[in-house]
């Protein structure tokens, strides 16, 4: 406990760039997944080709993609670029998947009552099938918030600062209480994704509390 105390500011700070290079792939992977998401929804021979291909991008190994990006993206080993586009590749990974889940679980008569009431495909993406997916979508997130969290910490091996570097000092100094600052900050830092997910899904989705009332 002394320890994290006195070098609280540095944990602070770590965590703040552990947030960053965590959140913003996110809200990427997101906004990639979503158009990849309604495409596999809509288009039943595209489903399982799209769905297979971006599922395999998930089994890339973080180290490797860390290493392999800087030469095709023209960086440096520790531009934070870097781990942002691996981090996207792997939330658009996790996300496509959901996102047509999400989508494919609107019922089939609330779809028809909108093309009823003039909505076209674009109008009812927008207005009734993504607001209607949002709790589907939102479970997906909090899965791939926590993995980001995770696997940004790997980031640390070659030399990126955030979280991680806790977990590969402490382990090469020896010292169980550093690399335990690392692990239970990263914990908390997932919590915090996970807790400002929900509070955003039950926003965006204010029936589910008037059903559940």
């Amino acid at each position: 406990m002394t320890w994290a105390l006195d070098h609280l500011g540095d944990i602070v700070t770590r965590a703040g760039q552990h947030a960053w290079l965590a959140g913003l792939p996110l809200v990427l992977g997101l906004v990639i997944a979503l158009p990849l998401g309604w495409l596999a929804s809509r288009t039943a021979w595209l489903r399982a080709p799209l769905l297979t291909t971006t599922g395999l991008l998930y089994t890339i190994p973080s180290l490797a993609l860390f290493i392999l990006l800087p030469p095709i993206l023209d960086t440096k080993i520790l531009d934070p670029v870097n781990v942002i586009v691996a981090m996207t590749i792997y939330t658009v990974a996790l996300l496509t998947r959901t996102v047509t889940d999400g989508l494919s679980s609107v019922d089939a008569s609330t779809r028809q009552a909108a093309v009823a009431m003039g909505y076209g495909p674009v109008a009812r993406f927008r207005a009734v099938d993504l607001p209607l997916a949002v709790p589907v979508i939102a479970a997906g997130l909090r899965v791939a918030a926590v993995s980001n969290v995770s696997i940004v910490s790997v980031a640390s091996l070659i030399g990126v600062s955030q979280l991680g570097y806790f977990l590969t000092d402490g382990y090469a100094r020896t010292f169980p209480t550093e690399v335990w600052v690392g692990i239970i900050a990263c914990l908390l830092l997932a919590l915090v994704f996970d807790l400002v997910i929900q509070v955003v899904s039950r926003l965006l989705t204010p029936w589910t509390r008037v059903v559940a009332a």
